[in-house]
């Protein structure tokens, strides 16, 4: 089949390049604009980008997809099917284009987890398993038929850069299933069932949503900072003598002490913070103008500080 493929991040390579050793053909790419990133502010090209220049792909980059000259161009490719991963919200000036539809993969169980980050709240919720799903895109926002899933368990060492690269994999093998399956007729598209159901969002990360709330449970704040890590990372307020400085926190564990919530101490070579259940103990942690680091390291740099409060 002729594809188009719609992709940004490094999430969207790895299906990117699947198509593209597959026997199928990927008559262009479209991905987001360059964008200025880091200390200098310098351009910086998305990863899907740097993979079609790579291996001389029609490559498009528009600001505006209603674009017309954008869309003519799109038309004339010819396209069977158009592929998207990890892009944002399409038209339907876009989407409706090719005669096989437009399908989006998203990473979680539709219907739950319709949003911009389900692989951070299936684990911040405390989710035992979550997966990939293939979808025919429509007017609204992950809401189309269903063509095809895959499940898999969330480890209880998984953080969310661990399952990303887990459903990474596994999506990119779900996508060109997903697009044989379309070549072939095989599949039926089926409607997402939400009658009776709780439905679970995955709203976008902000400072506020990734806050902890040292009142809540150990197992619900080490759940927090696990969905969290390694990016966008939990954050708290940390009070070292006269000073309140931004506090990372990329991994912890719940632990058998009792202790004030958000009061820390340290114990051997271990550094601990009180709840309104069990404590938890800090594994890995990242001081406002510091690098991250162990809590060694951590505990060995702020012996000298006494009645440490987060909060």
């Amino acid at each position: 089949m002729k594809i188009v493929f719609f992709g940004t991040p490094d999430f969207a390579v790895a299906s990117l390049e699947a198509i593209n050793q597959s026997n199928h053909e990927i008559v262009g790419v479209v991905t987001s604009v360059d964008k200025p990133a880091g200390r200098g502010r310098k351009l910086q090209s998305s990863s899907v980008k740097k993979y079609a220049e790579e291996h001389n792909l029609v490559l498009f980059q528009p600001e505006n997809l209603k674009d017309e000259s954008f869309i003519s161009s799109l038309s004339q490719l010819e396209a069977d099917l158009f592929v998207v991963v990890a892009f944002r919200m399409m038209p339907k000036i876009v989407w409706s284009i090719p005669k096989k539809g437009t399908f989006n993969l998203h990473a979680s169980l539709l219907p739950q987890y319709r949003g911009a980050a389900p692989i951070n709240w299936a684990i911040i919720n405390g989710e035992s398993y979550t997966g990939v799903t293939t979808f025919l895109i429509d007017e609204k926002i992950d809401t189309g038929n269903i063509l095809m899933y895959e499940k898999t368990e969330i480890n209880p060492n998984d953080n969310a850069g661990k399952l990303h690269d887990k459903l990474m994999l596994l999506g990119k093998d779900l996508v060109l299933k997903t697009i044989d399956n379309l070549q072939n007729n095989s599949l039926e598209p089926t409607k997402q069932i939400t009658d009776g159901i709780e439905l679970k969002l995955a709203p976008k990360l902000s400072k506020a949503n990734t806050k902890i709330d040292w009142n809540e449970s150990g197992n619900v704040i080490v759940n927090k900072i696990k969905g969290l890590s390694p990016y966008p990372a939990s954050w708290c307020k940390i009070q070292l003598a006269e000073k309140k400085l931004n506090f990372k926190l990329f991994d912890a564990c719940l632990s058998d002490l009792k202790i004030p919530a958000g009061h820390m101490t340290f114990k051997g070579k271990n550094c601990y913070v009180g709840t309104n259940s069990n404590a938890i103990k800090l594994l890995e942690v990242q001081v406002e103008g510091k690098k991250r680091t162990s809590s060694i390291d951590f505990i060995n740099g702020h012996k000298q500080f006494e009645n440490i409060i987060l909060s």
